[in-house]
């Protein structure tokens, strides 16, 4: 009482497969198919997207700018001339 045999499983899907008919069973199995395989692939794209913010930038390859480069080295020489010309003056 309150089992379920294999009978019972044999008898259901009978009368399934009567109510409905063998094609759209098919259908059906066919659509649950498609959905669960959709859903594996949403869940691998939404992995990829999360893990792609968390990738460390890659650093710009070539020179430096020349604006960076040539204000750096210009500033300790102007300070030098200016306190050269102020111990002179």
């Amino acid at each position: 009482m309150g089992g379920v045999s294999i009978w019972h499983w044999i008898v259901v899907g009978v009368v399934v497969l009567l109510l409905f008919g063998r094609g759209k069973v098919s259908e059906l199995m066919g659509d649950v198919a498609k959905g669960i395989k959709a859903f594996k692939k949403g869940m691998s794209e939404d992995e990829a997207a999360a893990a792609a913010p968390t990738a460390p930038a890659k650093p710009l390859e070539g020179p430096a700018p020349a604006a960076a480069t040539a204000t750096a080295p210009a500033q300790p020489q102007a300070t030098a001339a200016a306190q050269t010309e102020h111990k002179a003056g």
